[in-house]
């Protein structure tokens, strides 16, 4: 919302420093941003002296400042704009800045003192009245003073007592009194914690090292105990949001607190503030010398390695699904025999499903949704039981917004498609804490596996443990030796996922066999409800075929796309999907296009400028794309014709006439389009360093070898990949039933 004060504040900064702050001038919009505490940053440092202008309020502007003013208040010489500057910023942080008259008041000074109580610092420097220099430093960030958004009046207290007794540690730096917990309050609870133990300043610095570990051994606390360390303990208490205030005499009312956190986190259950409590309280992996019934890893589970973990104490294995890369981790797939072997060893597996997701761009609905059905494909290709519950990995710092805007689409997408295969198997999500706990609250999930090792995570900061954890990842290591040496990522597990333990038979890869009419329905079902899903209605919308028309058309020629499959060692998926996605997309535009062409070379029709080729068909192929596919697979011996020159019309229009015109000679040059892809299309339009080659045509190509064909053949740029993710999910609802039928023929 607008605040006149904001707004002459901006007006200020812009009149006063035009030209002199190295940035463009405000937008005087009347809201208060980062844009402009970084002007007001800028405009103090100029003041000061300071020849090279920053955005940050560094150590060399606090040094300055400290030299210059160490305190500043009524009585201090300050030049007018200098004044302006504290005003502006007591405005935009939501304080009377005096009407922002360049003049000193009483108004300013009283400010002051409320910002100090809001801080909580009131009584920690010398003059409650004077504006200090690391209130100054906060004054200039967006951090709020009061509780804001349900903030934690618990949580405030405790922000405000670590502001109150250590601001004038050198290395503590004013916190936000919100109420809620982050990143900057966790680094400062270590702080307190390290000062406590008696580190000087510069040693103390945030991190929960060896020292700071050494300090909580030797510091635990229990019912009786009185003093600070009781103080930081149930302060860590109340900022994991257990129901306790900051106290410094640890009381009766304590222990069930503590010991409830315990036996959530599963730790020894003693009412006492131990280490290993300490650890969980302050840092997101804990104590790190815990052994878990867990693990997880890349690594084919051997007789001997299951012998080691059995001997480790490890009960629960997480293993991948799939592996999208053909280089690098070469077992991280369940390999083939691997779930008879845990079984035998009296272990438990849980499978994980994670791709490239290292980022927000690879999170959203339509992606969420290929996800979903690759998974339960290759969960059913493995032997894993209907009731087993997958893992979804995000495996990466994803801010809040992030999550808002990309992680739960892409859950939703998955839940939907776990739903429209039957919910035969169960949801779970792996990720940083609030990932887990937003993703479970938004009813996408029903377990989290916590990537709580990944303590530097903005979404492990600050969070507490999900409810429905039901394993924590906390430390990497190796075990066992010889044959059975393995390393893994070591899993705390609370009970609430327990694997499986027996399988049935996994599914041999083996050719597309002709497709059981049996399914025809419930494909056709399927297929519609994906599509509709991503926006393409089923009655066709505005494209010129409804769905069931794309469907027949493309269905009608499966002996053909079963011979080519088998021939190619392609999957049959491959050749439907991107027939039957292009003939969906085909609109009035694309006719008029294709009379264009027409009318280029036979001069029939008119009224119209005329093309030389287009996209055409049933699956949109060009005269020019369908000639030098063609060309590729003739030399190579794929298939046998008479190869065309794409330079001459004769030879395009031929071309197009087919394509156009003759849907079998369209499904087969689909096939051949992809031998091409896979082979770089060479001497094709291919991006400025040229595709690279794929692994020649074969059953097992891995999702990402699938998303290449897909994407390739549209072509590249932003549109192909946006297209090729969403025909991904096109791809997983064929190969389901493609998988099902050629089973069904053993």
């Amino acid at each position: 919302m607008a605040d006149e004060m904001v707004r002459r504040a901006q007006n200020f900064i812009n009149t006063t420093y035009h030209g002199k702050l190295g940035i463009d001038p405000l937008k005087e919009d009347g809201e208060t941003s980062w844009a402009v505490m970084f002007a007001l940053t800028r405009a103090l440092q100029y003041e000061l002296g300071i020849t090279t202008l920053s955005d940050t309020f560094g150590p060399t502007t606090l040094s300055a400042l400290e030299t210059k003013y160490p305190r500043i208040n009524a009585s201090t010489p300050l030049i007018p704009d200098f004044v302006g500057i504290i005003q502006s910023a007591l405005y935009c942080k939501g304080y009377d800045g005096g009407g922002l008259d360049t003049m000193w008041s009483g108004r300013v000074t009283a400010s002051i003192e409320k910002m100090a109580v809001d801080m909580g610092v009131g009584g920690a420097f010398p003059d409650s009245s004077s504006l200090y220099p690391k209130m100054f430093k906060s004054l200039l960030t967006m951090d709020p003073y009061v509780l804001v958004n349900n903030g934690s009046a618990e949580i405030r207290t405790v922000q405000q007592y670590l502001n109150g007794t250590y601001v004038n540690r050198k290395d503590f730096y004013i916190i936000p009194c919100d109420g809620h917990h982050s990143r900057n309050v966790a680094k400062a609870m270590i702080l307190a914690v390290q000062y406590e133990a008696g580190m000087a300043d510069g040693v103390a610095n945030g991190v929960f090292g060896p020292g700071t570990q050494t300090a909580l051994r030797q510091h635990a606390v229990g019912e009786g105990d009185s003093g600070r360390w009781v103080a930081l303990f149930s302060s860590a208490m109340v900022l994991n949001q257990r129901p306790a205030v900051l106290q410094h005499y640890f009381g009766a009312s304590l222990t069930p607190e503590v010991r409830n956190f315990q036996a959530f986190t599963k730790l020894p259950v003693t009412g006492k503030g131990d280490f290993s409590t300490w650890a969980s309280l302050l840092v997101s992996y804990g104590d790190q010398s815990r052994k878990g019934e867990a693990c997880d890893g890349v690594t084919k589970i051997t007789p001997a390695r299951a012998a080691a973990l059995k001997a480790a104490g490890i009960t629960y294995v997480g293993r991948y699904l799939t592996n999208p890369s053909t280089t690098s981790l070469p077992e991280k797939a369940i390999q083939p025999g691997e779930l008879q072997t845990i079984a035998d060893a009296g272990l438990r597996c849980f499978p994980i499903y994670q791709t490239y997701g290292r980022d927000a761009s690879g999170f959203n609905y339509h992606q969420g949704r290929a996800a979903g059905q690759a998974a339960v494909n290759a969960a059913v290709d493995h032997g894993f039981k209907a009731g087993t519950r997958i893992f979804f990995a995000v495996d990466f710092d994803a801010y809040d917004y992030e999550v808002t805007d990309s992680v739960l689409p892409h859950f939703k997408g998955i839940q939907d498609a776990i739903s429209a295969d039957g919910n035969q198997f169960q949801i779970g999500v792996y990720g940083p804490r609030n990932v887990c706990i937003r993703v479970s609250e938004a009813g996408h999930a029903t377990a989290s596996f916590v990537s709580d090792m990944s303590s530097g995570f903005s979404g492990n900061y600050g969070y507490p443990l999900p409810p429905n954890w039901a394993y924590d990842q906390i430390v990497t290591r190796t075990i066992g030796s010889g044959d059975g040496k393995i390393e893994i990522d070591n899993n705390i597990a609370s009970g609430r996922d327990t694997g499986q333990n027996s399988f049935n038979r996994p599914r041999k890869l083996l050719p597309d066999v002709r497709f059981d009419g049996r399914f025809l329905n419930a494909l056709h079902d399927d297929i519609g409800t994906y599509m509709q899903s991503i926006g393409f209605p089923n009655d066709g919308g505005n494209k010129i075929f409804t769905h069931t028309q794309c469907f027949e058309t493309i269905l009608a020629q499966d002996d053909l796309v079963t011979a080519l499959s088998n021939r190619y060692s392609m999957r049959k998926a491959l050749i439907q999907t991107s027939a039957y996605w292009e003939m969906r997309h085909y609109d009035i535009v694309d006719q008029a296009v294709d009379a264009a062409v027409v009318y280029y070379h036979t001069g029939v029709g008119g009224g119209m400028t005329p093309k030389r080729d287009s996209s055409t068909g049933i699956a949109q192929i060009s005269g020019d794309v369908g000639i030098r596919a063609w060309n590729h697979c003739i030399s190579k011996g794929y298939v046998s014709g008479t190869t065309l020159n794409p330079e001459k019309d004769p030879d395009i229009w031929t071309m197009w006439q087919k394509v156009n015109k003759d849907n079998a000679f369209s499904i087969q040059t689909v096939a051949l389009i992809h031998l091409w892809d896979a082979e770089s299309k060479p001497n094709g339009n291919n991006p400025p360093g040229g595709e690279t080659v794929l692994r020649p045509m074969r059953l097992d190509y891995t999702e990402w070898e699938i998303f290449q064909v897909l994407r390739r053949y549209q072509g590249w740029g932003k549109e192909a990949e946006e297209h090729a993710s969403k025909r991904m999910g096109l791809y997983q609802v064929f190969e389901k039933y493609n998988g099902i039928v050629r089973n069904l023929a053993l």
